[in-house]
């Protein structure tokens, strides 16, 4: 029969205040926004750099949390959700490109989630998508897109977007534009 194989989530947000599940391993342990901004004084996106750079110069906390993994098991890194770590500063490709050579490389998939929002408002769509790819092509991984709360929206609105191609939908902005 099929494999059964034990899941883990582990949070590598360092801004992270809430959770919806139990972290293996949490980087709140090695630093904190909410602490660098009462010692540094910066605010919250240049604490949230500081305490990923700080991060990458401290890699062996990471190392070592999943030394501690057996080789039949799966972890998700819930990471930063602010955009300019994967795009603008290459702290998250730093990171990953540790991992690979750490021996990761054949077994990690990038997962880029988006809020089914955007759907309903083409513009935001196609820039959530535009974003969507800045990312698989700053990452370099294997990549999948998740819509998220899509449960909150009107079915029909999802199912609009997702039915159209690009260029429909491209077509259908630029009429009702001009």
């Amino acid at each position: 029969g099929p494999r059964r194989r034990q899941i883990h989530v582990a949070n590598l947000d360092p801004a992270a205040e809430v959770f919806q599940y139990d972290p293996l391993f949490d980087v709140r342990e090695l630093i904190s926004v909410t602490e660098v901004m009462k010692e540094l004084g910066l605010g919250p996106n240049g604490a949230l750099v500081y305490s990923m750079e700080y991060l990458l110069e401290n890699l062996d906390w990471l190392r070592d949390s999943l030394d501690d993994m057996d080789d039949d098991e799966y972890i998700l890194l819930d990471c930063p959700g602010q955009l300019e770590l994967y795009t603008h500063v290459p702290i998250m490709k730093s990171i990953l490109d540790s991992l690979k050579m750490w021996g990761y490389e054949g077994h990690m998939v990038s997962v880029f989630c988006v809020d089914a929002a955007f759907l309903v408002d083409l513009p935001k769509f196609l820039s959530g998508s535009l974003v969507s790819l800045s990312a698989m092509v700053a990452l370099e991984l294997p990549h999948v897109n998740v819509l998220t709360k899509a449960d909150l929206m009107p079915e029909s609105d999802v199912e609009s977007i997702l039915s159209q191609s690009a260029t429909q939908l491209w077509h259908q902005e630029r009429d009702r534009l001009y």
